[in-house]
C-alpha cells in the first residue's frame, strides 16, 4: 500500500455541499503510511464537515488499515506558484461553479449583466458571490448599494464581503479611502490584489462566483484563467461594429486558452423611448447574432436599453430584482439559457 493507491481511494471523499471530492479540491496535505497505520493531514477549517468527510474516510480505508488517524483544520501555504491556462490552479474552491462576465471594450454594460445575472442566480435559490475583478472601473458596489460600506474584517483574519440582494460582494471599490481614490496600479499589483480577493475573502461555501472582469484581453483576464477552473465565459457587447470588433478578440482569446464560452449578450440591443415605447435600432442591428452565428456560441440575451435600467443601475435598483416584470425577465432568461449551456437545466 502506498500514498498514490490511498491518494485515488481519497478521491471517493466528497465534501459536503460542495459536491467535490477532497482530491479535487486539492484539501489533503499529507498522507504517511505505517505498516497498517495511516496519518492524513487534511486542510480543511470548516468544523461542521469534520465528521462527515472523516466517516467517509474511515469506511473508504478500513479494510486497509487497522489504525487511521486524521487530522483536521491544518491550512495549507498559500501557493506563490501560478498555473497555467492548460492546467489552472483552483483557488475558488469553495465555489462549484465559476463565471466569468467579460467584454471586448468598455462601456457596453458588463457590470449591469454580472450583477443582474448574479442575483438572478440567488433568486433560484444559488448561493452567490461576485467579485468585482475590473479593479480599475469597480462599479458593482454603487449597483449593489453598498457603495458606503467599509471593509471589515473576521476572527480569522478574512475580509468580510458585502451583502446585498440575495448575494455578496468583494470589490476594491470597498477598500479605497474615499470613491474618487484612484487605483495607480501596474498589472503585477492588480493581480495580486485579485488573487488575495479569491483567498483571502470570507465567501463560504458557493453555488456560483460570478466574477466581473475587465474589458479587453489583458493580464487579469489571462490571470483568472490560469488560477481558476472556469464553468463558462459570458461576452458582452452591443450591435455596434466597434463593440462586435473588440468582443472578436475577447471570444478568440477565450477560445485560444481553452475557457468554455457559455454565450453571448447583446445589450442595448435596441432603445425603447419612454415616451411612446417605440424600438430604435441606435447601435444598428444584428451585430450580436451575427457573431454568435460567426463564432458558434450561444445567444444568450438581447437586452434593451432604457431609462428605468440605467437609472436602477446608477441607484443601486438592479433590473431583476427592482424593475418592472418586462425587466426582470431579460435578466431571467439570460440566466436560465446560461444554466442549460452548461448543463444544470
Amino acid at each position: 500500500m502506498n500514498e498514490s493507491v490511498v491518494t485515488k481511494l481519497l478521491a471517493q471523499v466528497i465534501y459536503p455541499k460542495l459536491d467535490k471530492d477532497i482530491v479535487t479540491l486539492k484539501s489533503i496535505k499529507n498522507i504517511t503510511i505505517s505498516g497498517k497505520r495511516v496519518d492524513i493531514s487534511l486542510a480543511i477549517s470548516n468544523e461542521e464537515v469534520f465528521p462527515l468527510i472523516e466517516e467517509q474516510i474511515k469506511n473508504i480505508l478500513a479494510d486497509l488499515f487497522d489504525e487511521i488517524y486524521i487530522q483536521f483544520g491544518t491550512q495549507q501555504n498559500k501557493s506563490t506558484n501560478y498555473g497555467s491556462t492548460s492546467n489552472p490552479n483552483n483557488r475558488a474552491a469553495y465555489a462549484k461553479h465559476i463565471i466569468a462576465v467579460t467584454s471586448g471594450k468598455g462601456g457596453v454594460g458588463k457590470s449591469t449583466v454580472s450583477v443582474n445575472t448574479a442575483i438572478s442566480l440567488a433568486q433560484l435559490g444559488y448561493k452567490v458571490g461576485l467579485l468585482d475583478a475590473d479593479v480599475y472601473g469597480p462599479n458593482t458596489p454603487r449597483m449593489l448599494q453598498v457603495q458606503d460600506e467599509k471593509l471589515q474584517w473576521n476572527d480569522n483574519n478574512q475580509m468580510i464581503p458585502s451583502e446585498n440582494y440575495g448575494i455578496k460582494v468583494m470589490s476594491v471599490g470597498l477598500t479605497t479611502p474615499k470613491s474618487d481614490t484612484p487605483l495607480v496600479w501596474r498589472s503585477s499589483v492588480a493581480v495580486s490584489a485579485l488573487i488575495q480577493f479569491l483567498e483571502d475573502v470570507a465567501w463560504g461555501e458557493l453555488d456560483f462566483l460570478v466574477i466581473d472582469m475587465p474589458p479587453g484581453t489583458g493580464d487579469i483576464q489571462l490571470t483568472m484563467a490560469e488560477e481558476l477552473p472556469i464553468t463558462a465565459g459570458i461576452i458582452v457587447t452591443t450591435p455596434q461594429m466597434i463593440s462586435v470588433d473588440d468582443v472578436s478578440r475577447a471570444i478568440m482569446m477565450f477560445k485560444d486558452i481553452g475557457v468554455p464560452i457559455g454565450g453571448l449578450v447583446e445589450n442595448m440591443s435596441y432603445f425603447i423611448a419612454p415616451d411612446t415605447e417605440k424600438s430604435y435600432a441606435i447601435f444598428g442591428e444584428g451585430g450580436g447574432e451575427e457573431t454568435a452565428k460567426k463564432y458558434d456560441i450561444p445567444l444568450l440575451a438581447k437586452i434593451p436599453l432604457t431609462m428605468s435600467i440605467r437609472e436602477g443601475s446608477d441607484e443601486g435598483r438592479p433590473a431583476v430584482a427592482m424593475g418592472s416584470p418586462i425587466e426582470k425577465q431579460y435578466y431571467k432568461d439570460l440566466t436560465h439559457n446560461l444554466l442549460v449551456e452548461i448543463g444544470l437545466l
